[in-house]
């Protein structure tokens, strides 16, 4: 007999952490692996955010916080809204939260029960469908292909939208595929949304400011402010500033929806880590010159992976706008036989394969809701990125 709740039955364990746990394993085991499944940037926490974590402690800054932030991180994401994205928000529109899934699990928690509808992109990152699923929600899935660069039109959404949908979710740039949406792009979609003015829109940012060529980053609210007061426009630290372990996610929004938000964590979590809040307040109002510097290295080793992958028979890899991600279509690896024997029936089966085979980790593109594909993460040099593809190549070409 089972012994656990019906909400945790509906959900399954994160697709993406259970590759990071089986690569840790196995490099515990002395086995020689690059693990390309964390979505995890290499570099170091910046040394004026950690100095200011110091800084709090040595402070005293050990109790208690407001459950859902400081007056001094809400102040500093205020100002970082209206600074990069024109979005006036009060402190008592901002909510903080423990990590961007935090943010995304109190929001969707505290507003969607049995018989609601969450419109979801695919691909998608691996939590949403789980999220709206343990809440009671139903999610809905509207796919785009590489054919369409991953991502979705108005017409696709509408299509999808019916009387029960509570909200639409709009992750750019995403995970798992890098893809963006431009402002003329986001314009249109605007709106398709002001014909259903039940629908909520939930704008997942967290990659705001890992962009390449030229990209201009926009987001929902800004650019069409008269969907504002629909919109839960959220962020966090972890990955521009290097901050994953830290757990600080935050979000502007509706006050009715923050103050719902803040209830749920009152009950949960309670505040975040006081220390890690202080962190933030740094990284948020510290200088920033330190991402364009970051973000040439990342666009150096996705132009690097790129061009290795797409170099592979059977694997075709689009160029993404931002995030550390690629999402290749593998569909020409499909079918093939191991050197072992044995089918390559999915893409999960694949990076079974290449991790058992080459050594590589990746995670396989059923878990993002389209496939086949899979994800590589090329946050990490370009040597361990360089080695990884010429693994990946071996075992491709193993394939018959």
């Amino acid at each position: 007999m089972t012994q656990t709740s019906a909400s945790l039955d509906r959900i399954t364990p994160s697709a993406t952490l259970a590759m990071t746990s089986r690569v840790l394993d196995l490099k515990a085991q002395g086995i020689d692996v690059i693990g390309l499944g964390a979505g995890e940037p290499d570099f170091d926490t910046p040394d004026f955010v950690k100095d200011a974590a110091i800084a709090a402690i040595r402070a005293g800054k050990t109790k208690y916080t407001n459950v859902d932030g400081t007056a001094e991180l809400k102040a500093a994401i205020a100002a970082k809204f209206l600074r990069d994205n024109d979005l006036t928000y009060a402190p008592s529109q901002i909510s903080v939260n423990v990590g961007g899934k935090h943010t995304l699990f109190n929001a969707l928690v505290a507003t969607v029960g049995a018989g609601d509808e969450v419109v979801i992109p695919a691909p998608y990152w691996v939590s949403y469908p789980d999220i709206v699923q343990f809440a009671g929600g139903t999610p809905v899935i509207v796919a785009a292909g590489a054919d369409q660069q991953y991502k979705v039109t108005p017409e696709q959404v509408e299509a999808a939208i019916t009387p029960r949908t509570k909200w639409v979710i709009l992750n750019s740039p995403s995970n798992p595929t890098g893809a963006a949406y431009t402002a003329d792009e986001l314009e249109a979609l605007g709106a398709m949304f002001r014909r259903h003015p039940h629908v909520m829109i939930l704008a997942d940012d967290m990659y705001e400011h890992i962009v390449y060529d030229g990209f201009r980053f926009a987001t929902i609210a800004q650019v069409c402010p008269d969907l504002y007061d629909r919109t839960l426009t959220m962020n966090g630290c972890s990955k521009a500033y290097a901050m994953t372990g830290w757990r600080i996610g935050f979000a502007g929004g509706p006050l009715w929806l923050i103050k719902a938000m803040a209830k749920l964590q009152s009950q949960s979590t309670s505040n975040p880590c006081s220390i890690a809040q202080a962190a933030a307040v740094a990284a948020l109002n510290g200088p920033q010159d330190f991402l364009a510097e970051r973000n040439d290295a990342f666009k150096r080793r996705r132009d690097l992976v790129v061009g290795l992958l797409n170099a592979i028979p059977g694997i075709s890899c689009p160029t993404p706008e931002g995030a550390f991600y690629v999402y290749p279509d593998v569909s020409g690896l499909i079918g093939k036989t191991m050197p072992k024997g044995g089918v390559i029936a999915n893409d999960e089966q694949l990076v079974t394969y290449l991790l058992d085979e080459a050594r590589v980790a990746a995670v396989h593109g059923g878990a993002f809701g389209l496939e086949p594909a899979f994800r590589i993460s090329y946050a990490t040099s370009e040597a361990l990125l360089t080695e990884a593809c010429a693994r990946i190549a071996k075992a491709c070409a193993a394939l018959v």
